[in-house]
């Protein structure tokens, strides 16, 4: 599979990581990654990271190419999507958070890539695919959509829980780290006042995506799930605290998550009394604590974790997979 990576910020930076640390990607030939920041700083970001530490076997820049990996891999500044190298690439993935429109993810189909993958939430792009939630209608969608993180975290776990229980309403909070969106100190960034304090000192009440994206990706749960989040001091991972009301609610719910996440392979566990910093660089798109379990008269208490960088990265090479296995 032939991929440019399109944005070399967080999720850029962590799919690379991944395609180079693992066995499983070796079959995966990036061809260019292109960033608006100049070469060295890209691959200084790239050597150290202050959540997962430095990549393994180091990084250089040389002739305009980061060697890393036993790799060599173009680093391009500034290009626009129609000056890419798109000639014979599977797949386009644009993780710049910028591709606000329709005619620029087209313009990547024009220029040669046969397919773009969008990471984050998308309403430009054809599909929006959740694995484990609605990937089974990936079909033949040439700009898709990858969710956000706390959706992928929520979509899978509703999914089964409707399909064996039957969801009657919830409404998840998500606990979620602090991140670039957010200033590190007061300062004006938009409209959502809160958003604009600090982030590293402060819980700031705010709103997630993921609710709407819940109706998008799992029509059938359209208006019975709501969600609200809180960004906390913390630089990586991030929680799923669900609380629902199920039509045959299961006797033991916490084995019956057990079994839930036995069956979705992007579902883990976690048995162990653990914070945030254990669940770091899980691939995992949610992994259920079942000791956090609680119940009160018809209301479930669920409580998970999810990495929002390294899981949600794994979910993108996923779709990835197969969007190019499909054939486009």
């Amino acid at each position: 599979m032939r991929i440019v990576i399109h944005g070399f910020g967080r999720i850029g930076r962590v799919i690379l990581r991944q395609i180079l640390t693992s066995k499983a990607h070796a079959d995966i030939d990036v061809v260019a990654v292109n960033d608006l920041a100049q070469p060295d700083t890209c691959a200084y970001l790239f050597k150290y990271d202050s959540v997962f530490g430095p990549l393994p076997g180091g990084v250089t820049l040389q002739g305009g190419a980061l060697q890393a990996g036993g790799r060599s891999i173009p680093l391009l500044t500034g290009v626009k999507i129609t000056d890419l190298p798109l000639a014979d690439v599977d797949l386009l993935l644009d993780c710049t958070g910028a591709t606000k429109d329709r005619a620029t993810a087209e313009a990547a189909l024009t220029a040669g890539a046969r397919a773009v993958l969008i990471s984050g939430p998308s309403d430009i792009a054809d599909m929006t695919i959740v694995k484990g939630a609605n990937d089974n209608q990936i079909d033949d969608h040439r700009i898709v959509s990858n969710a956000s993180c706390t959706t992928n975290a929520l979509a899978p776990l509703l999914r089964e829980l409707d399909t064996r229980f039957g969801l009657i309403q919830g409404h998840m909070t998500t606990i979620h780290c602090y991140t670039g969106s957010q200033p590190m100190v007061d300062a004006p960034r938009g409209p959502d006042l809160a958003r604009n304090r600090a982030g590293a000192v402060s819980m700031v009440p705010t709103t997630t995506s993921a609710a709407k994206l819940i109706d998008r990706v799992l029509p059938d749960l359209a208006g019975r799930v709501t969600g609200a989040a809180v960004r906390v001091p913390a630089i990586s991972v991030s929680a799923v605290d669900l609380v629902v009301r199920l039509t045959t609610p299961p006797k033991d719910p916490a084995n019956a998550l057990r079994e839930l996440a036995e069956a979705n392979p992007v579902i883990g566990l976690v048995e162990d009394p653990c914070v945030s910093v254990d669940l770091r660089a899980r691939t995992e798109s949610l992994v259920i604590a079942p000791n956090e379990t609680m119940e009160t008269g018809d209301q479930i208490r669920i409580f998970g974790w999810y990495d929002n960088e390294w899981g949600f990265s794994a979910r993108m090479l996923d779709v990835a997979r197969m969007m190019h296995q499909r054939g486009t």
